[in-house]
């Protein structure tokens, strides 16, 4: 598909290139401004945004509970070291800890989903054991010991050799994980659904299974909720979810499955850089002084922000929103011959096409004033702000058939 890239797009591109490191090649659209789920690019063209910073931005754009807390704290308390403990860090892992509803626990905060894991990385270190066991299409950060985790090679090769006794295993694979996990697993590391690989879903029981097999053998259970965590499933977190353990529960109640690592990041902070690795029990103690730290984990601006998200995400009835909005578009989605599978739960969606289209389609959305993500040759993923409204979705869905349409021909 041709690139019809306008004139102030275009320059911004150009100073693009000779400044920043190309780490993320061309960006598709310089984007100047934002409200709710709609951006505006240099140009004057508005898009609904159906990535939401993949899965960030969970009130949106410019959302005012978001700038009046983020506002007041700056003007009242910016930054202090961690030698130093302030009101909204405090307050942020008491309701992080409430939320998760797994009892007992303790919060180490950082500034990113890669540090919230290199934390609960080397928090298993303190097991006395090395060996994380981890899925196969998994993506748990960029940094040197977030990397060891994920299992895509285009990403780990260039770096090698890295953080070593990671082992590899089949997502959703019971079987495959009983054999991998022994005596000497510190801690078994899986996402409640993958959403860097386009959304999959394990089996139900899946989550249970991996309890068991952690407590058989002595090990943790980590749960990486960096993209699934803060509403985006409709619940507070993806593992609450009645389909991982076979057991009823509520879109705020907690999960029979309980872990012992849980990581956040993403949504938390609603654009606002944050992280949390929260440990349950036992686990939460195994960090000591000395052991780990970060200068701006824990800022009380960041931690402002993830309390303004939580307090509106519970205000606006946020999770109700999303199990329903999520329910249309999967429906709408799915009803095109040329998807072959919709999968997902709330506002993390994915996609199968019947061809390798995904990045034409992709460049046809945003197109007709849509950003949608090709996770894969054959897969779109969607993780739009949790204040999506009906009347977008609709829109999105109406526009959905001429999108396929010009990626990949009409259908007969």
């Amino acid at each position: 598909m041709t690139d019809q890239t306008a004139p102030a797009t275009a320059a911004g591109r150009e100073r693009y290139a000779a400044r920043l490191m190309n780490t993320f090649g061309p960006p598709r659209l310089l984007l100047t401004r934002g409200e709710g789920a709609h951006v505006w690019d240099a140009d004057g063209r508005e898009y609904v945004d159906l990535l939401g910073g993949i899965a960030v931005n969970a009130l949106g754009h410019g959302h005012p509970a978001l700038v009046e807390a983020v506002s007041n704290q700056l003007a009242t308390l910016g930054h202090v070291s961690n030698l130093f403990a302030t009101g909204p860090q405090v307050e942020l892992a008491e309701r992080l800890v409430e939320l998760l509803g797994a009892g007992p626990a303790k919060v180490f905060l950082a500034n990113s989903g890669s540090e919230a894991n290199e934390a609960a990385f080397k928090l298993t270190r303190r097991t006395g054991r090395t060996q994380v066991v981890v899925a196969e299409g998994s993506f748990h950060g960029r940094t040197m010991g977030a990397l060891a985790l994920t299992s895509k090679e285009a990403y780990r090769t260039p770096f090698e050799p890295l953080p070593g006794d990671v082992v590899f295993v089949p997502y959703g694979d019971v079987d495959a994980l009983a054999a991998a996990v022994t005596d000497v697993t510190a801690a078994i590391l899986l996402e409640p659904m993958q959403g860097e690989a386009g959304v999959l879903v394990p089996p139900e029981g899946y989550l249970a299974a991996a309890r068991r097999i952690a407590d058989e053998h002595g090990a943790l259970l980590w749960l990486d909720e960096v993209q699934t965590g803060i509403g985006r499933t409709g619940r507070w977190f993806a593992h609450h979810s009645a389909r991982h353990s076979g057991h009823s529960g509520t879109a705020a109640g907690p999960s029979p499955v309980v872990p012992d690592i849980v990581t956040v990041a993403k949504g938390l902070g609603g654009g606002f850089p944050i992280g949390a690795c929260i440990g349950v029990g036992a686990a939460g103690d195994l960090l000591q002084p000395g052991n780990h730290g970060s200068t701006f984990g824990g800022n009380p601006v960041a931690c402002a922000a993830a309390l303004a998200v939580l307090a509106t995400i519970e205000a606006e009835d946020l999770l109700e929103h999303v199990t329903v909005l999520g329910h249309k578009l999967r429906d709408g989605l799915a009803a095109d011959p040329r998807v072959s599978e919709v999968r997902g739960e709330g506002l993390l969606i994915g996609l199968d096409l019947t061809e390798e289209a995904a990045a034409d389609v992709a460049t046809a959305a945003l197109e007709a004033g849509y950003i949608v993500n090709n996770a894969t040759p054959r897969r779109i993923r969607l993780a739009p702000p949790l204040v999506l409204t009906a009347d977008d979705a609709d829109a999105f869905l109406a526009a959905w058939p001429r999108i396929l349409d010009r990626a990949m021909g009409a259908t007969s």
